[in-house]
This record gives structure tokens, sequence and C-alpha cells, in this order.
């Protein structure tokens, strides 16, 4: 692989992105114990996670059952009806989930550590794959309009700090569904049909197979790491 590093900068960035099932948890382990070796490094999850929060409260309770469900319509309304403000504030502040978690990030990038991120935030796609949700829906009045807006600058903000790499895993759907049964087929499959569109504003991508053995992922995977780290000068450990 051909790589520059990018001027200025002090400690790399390192994003593993995917469709869940794809793997990204299994092989950001192996990649951070891989990272650490060269120099201290962050492992951040970018994500909102409210994904997670659902499923959880399904499996939990009957009453977490209807709580999702009634997501589920409000959604479905949404999309049919249009978003008012109160169902856009809502979707704001769970987007706000991944700002935050952005910026704890950027922080640790500042001190020097080297990041590797699950997940990275990118505006090539909206609604889904880690992309501002309110931005290109059917907003129904000036204050949806002006929440999607600021969210949609916030995510613009946050694409402009380029990873140096962007490790993309690649997985089909039937791959996807017997490594993540508690997953809505539907959900999975738009998330897998938006995965080859993201661009993270320019980044080197490179392209892994997700459905090959895992040695096979983490053999190529970390070549492009260590190619990654050689690039940086060792950093001194605390």
């Amino acid at each position: 692989m051909h790589f520059q590093k990018i001027p200025g900068r002090k400690a790399p960035i390192i994003a593993i992105v995917g469709s869940d099932g794809s793997g990204k948890t299994t092989v950001s382990q192996e990649i951070l114990h891989f990272m650490s070796d060269y120099r201290p490094t962050r492992l951040c999850h970018l994500g909102k996670q409210t994904g997670n929060l659902r499923r959880a409260m399904r499996q939990r309770s009957p009453l977490g059952e209807k709580v999702d469900e009634r997501i589920r319509k409000v959604s479905v309304s949404a999309r049919q009806n249009g978003i008012s403000f109160p169902v856009a504030l809502v979707m704001f502040i769970a987007s706000m989930r991944r700002v935050v978690r952005f910026a704890k990030m950027a922080i640790f990038h500042l001190r020097g550590r080297a990041i590797l991120t699950d997940r990275y935030p990118q505006v090539a796609v909206s609604e889904t794959m880690d992309g501002p949700l309110l931005h290109g829906r059917e907003l129904t009045d000036a204050g949806a309009r002006t929440l999607m807006y600021l969210e949609f600058w916030l995510y613009q903000q946050m694409a402009r700090l380029k990873p140096d790499v962007v490790l993309r895993l690649n997985v089909d759907l039937a791959t996807a569904i017997q490594r993540k049964p508690d997953h809505r087929p539907e959900a999975l499959e738009k998330k897998i049909r938006a995965v080859p569109l993201l661009t993270f504003n320019g980044a080197p991508i490179v392209e892994l197979d997700a459905g090959a053995p895992l040695e096979t992922v983490l053999a190529q995977a970390m070549a492009t790491v260590k190619t990654v780290m050689d690039s940086y000068p060792p950093a001194p450990r605390p």
C-alpha cells in the first residue's frame, strides 16, 4: 500500500468501518494490541449505540418490546408524513452522542495518542452508517430544519478530521445475518448497501473481505496498519 503521512500530524488515526456483522469489534481489538506495541493507542467507538439500546430493551422485558415498537411506528410515520420539531429534537440528541464521543477522541489525539476508531462520522450518506440523521429527510417546520442544518454542520466539522487510512470491512447479507441474528435483516441490508458509498473526505480506503477467514482479514489489516505506524516517529511512553 502506498501511504503518505498527513503533514503536521503527530499521531495516526485509523478507522475501521463496515456494517454490523462485518467483524469490526473483533478486528478492532486485535489491531489495538498491535498498535499499542508502537505507541500509546486509544480505541474509540464513534457510534450512537441507540440500536444496541433498543435491542437490549426488546430482549429484557415486554415493556421494552412495546417501547421499541412505538419507536418503530414513529419512525414509519416520520418517513411518510415528515419530521416535526419534537421528533427532530429526539433524533438530534441521539446524534449528539456521536459528536460528544468524537470530541473526546479529538482530545486524546491532540495529546499525542494514536487513535483507532470503530466507525467514523461521514457526510456522503445520510440517515445511516454514521451519517447525519436529519439531512435529506422531509421536515415539517422551521425548528426541525434548524436542527438539520446544525447537525449537518457538526458532521461536516467532524469529517474534516480525516483518518490516515480507513479499513473497510465488506460483508454479504447472509453472513451478517448469521453473525447478528438479533438485528433486523432490512436494517442490515440498508447498511451493507451504504458501505461502498462512503468516502471519508478522500482518506485512503483499504477494502477487506469480511467473509474471509479471520486470519486472512487480520493479516491484510495488520500490513496496512504497520505501514501507517512506521511512518510516525516513536512516541515516549508515559
